[in-house]
């Protein structure tokens, strides 16, 4: 009898999609936007504005991937412990999730310390004018590095869910399975 997982992987995936998605579009449209507006002292404002309106989406989406991923760990614990394989990517999905949540809570923070400097005069939502205030030009840098640190790490998530996915074919499991006990006997040097 196979149990499905729908819901939960579901969550998992189209978290994660909104995720990748939601930050490389802003990367790219509300960053890039913002540098077509007239007024240079006018620009954080738009780019402030888009990314404020994106962060209660990009918080539901973040948290519906971390459900599915809870759901599919506790779903899949039998295959994690005993398929070769299955463990490490684990572990690896778990570390890229902590660092994508790390780079996006401090992109987060630094979008706030750019809300609070408005008006300021800037070349982009990312790049700052000669003329910035110190403390604007010093966030936005950061920006322009997270701006494409948090879709990188998300895009990696999902070569690792795909990873996952490979893991699961009938090819794939039952060798895993029989190599893990093998390997701890020493039978596959």
């Amino acid at each position: 009898m196979s149990e499905r997982n729908t819901v939960v992987r579901s969550l998992n995936d189209l978290g994660l999609a909104a995720w990748f998605g939601g930050t490389l579009a802003g990367a790219v449209g509300i960053n890039g936007a913002a540098a077509d507006v007239q007024d240079r002292n006018q620009r954080l404002r738009v780019a402030n504005a888009g990314w404020a309106r994106w962060a209660p989406v990009n918080l539901a989406a973040i948290g519906a991937h971390l459900v599915g991923s809870a759901g599919l760990l506790l779903g899949n614990k039998g295959r994690t412990v005993a398929q070769s394989g299955v463990g490490a990517a684990s572990v690896a999905k778990t570390v890229l999730t902590g660092a994508a949540l790390a780079a996006t809570a401090y992109s987060r923070a630094l979008g706030k310390k750019l809300e609070n400097a408005e008006p300021a005069p800037v070349e982009g939502g990312t790049d700052p004018a000669p003329d910035s205030p110190p403390e604007v030009a010093a966030a936005q840098k950061q920006l322009a590095v997270t701006q494409w640190l948090i879709p990188a790490l998300t895009a990696a998530l999902v070569v690792v869910n795909a990873v996952h996915g490979e893991l699961q074919r009938p090819s794939q499991a039952l060798p895993g399975i029989l190599a893990k006990p093998a390997k701890l006997l020493g039978l596959n040097d």
